[in-house]
């Protein structure tokens, strides 16, 4: 068995735990200002959607089956996530030319 040993000159224990402490508290601190947590998708009903949308649920079905809009099936129920719903708002007012 090897045994590595590292010899420090003109510091002490103390100031040497000091330094260490300080250099993980400033990465702490730098990760935690850029930390940004993910928020979980928001999904919203039918009515929900068409309210969000300022259109009528028989134009959503449409939306569906034409591909503009996404929907989401539990069961019965359908969804809509409201962050794309937001990004099928900008695509229908900015259409490609």
């Amino acid at each position: 068995m090897q045994n590595n040993i590292t010899q420090l000159h003109n510091i002490t224990p103390e100031e040497f735990k000091e330094s260490i402490l300080q250099d993980v508290r400033s990465e702490l601190k730098l990760i935690s200002e850029n930390f940004k947590p993910v928020a979980p998708p928001e999904f919203l009903t039918r009515r929900e959607a068409a309210k969000l949308l300022k259109v009528s649920i028989v134009t959503l079905s449409d939306w569906n089956k034409k591909g503009i809009l996404n929907p989401y099936r539990l069961g019965n129920l359908i969804r809509y996530k409201r962050s794309e719903l937001e990004e099928a708002l900008i695509q229908i007012n900015n259409p490609k030319k």
